[in-house]
């Protein structure tokens, strides 16, 4: 076969193909809701605290959400799934509103958030065995304050058996690879950060108009 043949079989092939991440198994897939609450005429955020017996992440702030499982559909059901699950929500009691972008981490983690409306907080029954406690921020808080940033490094070694001797000049020294941002909410008592501060740090900017006030 010709290479302007073959090239224009690859062509074709490729024109109906949606890309997808070819490496997507290495990451924990998770999907969390941006779960928004009306209070006293003002919409506000609501948020978890892991409970303590948990073997990941115990007594940490995030968001409703959790593994995208080979059962469900897509990201979305898994989020309403884990949504309805972890807040004991009634059917109904939770309306998605659409997706935000989702965010690859760099310790292994990609995140699919949608936004949420739970028009009843009463609604909200958390499951004690995952959250020990939920609590609410004014969605304003968010707009008005910028978070703390700080850097993070990652840095990778080998391990044993790596074939080092293949790659000239590769040691099974760390080898330092890139640095990126955390962020850090303080609300009361209250620290928001990492993954979670990542996803309502985006979700504000959809929220700010062009000329920065709230939508």
């Amino acid at each position: 076969m010709q290479a302007d043949q073959i090239c224009r079989a690859l062509e074709s092939k490729l024109a109906g193909r949606c890309p997808k991440i070819q490496n997507e198994t290495d990451y924990f897939a998770a999907a969390v809701v941006v779960p928004l609450v009306p209070q006293g005429g003002e919409l506000s955020v609501l948020f978890e605290v892991r409970a303590a017996q948990l073997a990941w992440q115990p007594g940490e702030i995030c968001f409703p959400g959790g593994r995208i499982e080979a059962a469900d559909p897509d990201p979305q059901h898994a989020a309403a799934r884990e949504a309805y699950e972890e807040l004991g929500l009634s059917p109904g009691s939770l309306r998605l509103l659409g997706a935000l972008d989702y965010l690859v981490s760099p310790i292994g983690v990609i995140i699919h958030p949608f936004a949420g409306y739970i028009p009843d907080l009463a609604a909200v029954k958390p499951e004690a065995g995952e959250v020990a406690e939920t609590f609410t921020v004014p969605l304003q808080f968010f707009l008005d304050n910028e978070p703390l940033s700080a850097e993070m490094e990652v840095a990778t070694r080998p391990l044993p058996g790596f074939p080092t001797e293949l790659i000239p000049g590769y040691t099974h020294d760390w080898r330092r690879r890139a640095v990126y941002p955390v962020l850090f909410y303080r609300y009361g008592k209250y620290v928001i950060w990492g993954l979670t501060a990542r996803v309502m740090y985006d979700f504000v900017g959809i929220c700010r108009s062009t000329d920065g006030t709230a939508c």
